[in-house]
């Protein structure tokens, strides 16, 4: 009876959290903010310390869940109001490097040393200080930075090159199997791909590990 109030509490919990997480949006997860790493934490928390409390049941988890995620959501819904209570949940970016030059009181402020501002610089190719004008850390430990003019990039305008149009590449079939919603976009049947894996060799969409579509271009087919 006992690992069957187990397996309730992980299903209902697990529900509960996907549902809850789909509601507060991808913020959650793709720009987290210290505020949102706390959140994250009591929300597994609630359901990890219940497992082990025979007391605690299963509405009684779910109260938690839903109290917890109105407080996060009544929370977020602040922030976007004011910008007062925003900057003192989310924080505000840093310039840690001002035209050129490192400032150690805003590294020491945002406890960054200089081996952590250089393994940041070196995720945005930049491997010396002396080629970034500006760097700034987020308020989600993630660093944009400017590079000087002599290190930027060519850009086609520099060189009066013609743009040529953009075209997004499709997963037509992955680990074997094809994706059909892809296939669609792209206005093309079954019978169209199985034509051109066979012209790269391959006799069933089982053999293909990953094949992709871009306009203007042969389908990339390769196999396992």
């Amino acid at each position: 009876m006992e690992y069957m109030s187990i397996v309730v509490e992980l299903v209902v919990g697990y529900f509960a959290l996907l549902f809850l997480t789909k509601i507060l949006g991808k913020t959650q997860i793709t720009q987290i903010s210290a505020f949102d790493f706390i959140s994250a934490l009591i929300l597994g928390e609630l359901v990890g310390n219940s497992l082990y409390d025979n007391e605690v049941s299963v509405w009684q988890i779910l109260a938690a869940i839903f109290i917890w995620g109105f407080l996060i959501f009544a929370t977020e819904f602040i922030t976007q109001k004011s910008r007062r209570f925003r900057h003192v949940l989310e924080g505000t970016p840093a310039i840690v490097i001002n035209k050129g030059k490192i400032d150690f009181n805003v590294l020491k402020k945002n406890h960054l040393d200089l081996n952590q501002l250089q393994h940041l610089l070196r995720a945005k190719d930049i491997f010396s200080v002396r080629e970034c004008e500006y760097a700034l850390l987020e308020t989600n430990g993630t660093l944009s930075v400017l590079k000087k003019p002599l290190f930027e990039n060519v850009q086609r305008s520099d060189l009066n090159i013609q743009p040529t149009q953009v075209s997004l590449p499709l997963s037509l079939i992955i680990d074997g199997e094809i994706v059909y919603d892809n296939l669609k976009i792209v206005h093309q049947q079954e019978d169209w791909l199985m034509h051109e894996i066979n012209k790269k060799g391959f006799q069933s969409h089982k053999e293909v590990l990953y094949a992709e579509w871009k306009e203007g271009e042969d389908l990339l087919v390769q196999g396992y």
